[in-house]
């Protein structure tokens, strides 16, 4: 009898456009990404895999995705900064594709005259570069770090499907989220922000424990990266959301919906009492499945109906 072990060829809780719901297949990516191959070695099952505890096997895996399923050919960036794992930061851009088309008729509005404002672009650019491939929007990427900035402007000017696509601003108050960012008469169609949602370092070493006992390993590497400030931040992720939710009414002109990622649903509550509170249109609470964890986009509109039809009409 074989051990070899038996998987579903699906992620079924995966979005159903997202390119990433068939298992890895190591051999083509490989095959298309030379940085990939000292990495893959068949595992315990006799399947071809990676250390996923391995941050720089991580590392080579992401830019195999990004070449091969969204044409990114250069994909760098500084050591210990965040580099995401692909699948749910794609299944977002599906979500908040399928919350655009909710206003639209059912229909996904297309193309580079579409805008997002992605706060906490990271070093990684990872949310522009999957939407300029899937949907031809153009993005405005905003990053309280200079360095996030200077590689994710790097890693445009060295693809050219993004150059003209994709612009980073570095904001320079940590406080602001669209002050300092979006100009007074500038428009987004929809904003999205992936928050740090650990209250503090040690929340976040806590968190990267945890983790590595499920990779079976001991070592405090965390296999993902990320500095402080996409890790954490003073208040969690109930202070972070909430600040940002009370900013966007003075921008409730600029944006036609505002998202934000949301890991606790205990903290939805509370959002939804701001929400109330600054006299939002509507709201929407999209859940999202994540492998064995569930998160959710918390969305939100000031636009009445008459303002977004003529939004619509003019933009899209």
């Amino acid at each position: 009898m074989s051990d070899k072990k038996t998987h579903p060829k699906e992620k079924s809780h995966l979005h159903p456009r997202n390119k990433n719901r068939m298992r890895y297949d190591f051999e083509k990516l490989q095959a298309n990404c030379e940085a990939l191959k000292p990495f893959v070695r068949p595992n315990a099952y006799d399947d071809l895999s990676i250390d996923f505890a391995d941050p720089e096997a991580v590392k080579a895996l992401n830019q195999a995705i990004l070449k091969y399923h969204y044409r990114v050919g250069y994909w760098e960036i500084p050591t210990d900064f965040l580099s995401p794992p692909i699948p749910g930061r794609a299944d977002y851009i599906h979500y908040v594709a399928d919350l655009l088309a909710t206003t639209n008729f059912g229909k996904i509005p297309r193309g580079e005259n579409i805008k997002c404002l992605d706060i906490g672009v990271g070093a990684n650019c990872i949310y522009p570069l999957i939407g300029v491939t899937e949907y031809g929007w153009s993005f405005i990427g905003s990053d309280i770090d200079p360095v996030a900035i200077k590689s994710a402007n790097n890693i445009v000017s060295k693809n050219s499907n993004l150059k003209g696509k994709v612009e980073c601003r570095l904001q320079k108050s940590p406080k602001d989220f669209f002050y300092g960012i979006l100009m007074k008469d500038e428009l987004v169609d929809i904003t999205i922000c992936n928050p740090p949602f650990h209250a503090s370092a040690q929340e976040a070493q806590k968190g990267t424990t945890r983790k590595l006992k499920n990779l079976n390993q001991k070592k405090g590497v965390l296999n993902f990266g990320g500095k402080h400030n996409e890790l954490w931040y003073e208040g969690g992720e109930k202070r972070f959301v909430g600040t940002m939710i009370r900013e966007s009414k003075k921008y409730a002109e600029n944006s036609f919906w505002f998202t934000s990622l949301v890991s606790k649903q205990s903290n939805l509550k509370t959002f939804y009492n701001i929400l109330e509170e600054v006299g939002a249109f509507r709201t929407e609470t999209i859940s999202m499945g994540q492998g064995n964890k569930t998160s959710r986009i918390l969305a939100w509109t000031f636009l009445p109906k008459p303002e977004q039809h003529l939004w619509k009409k003019e933009r899209w």
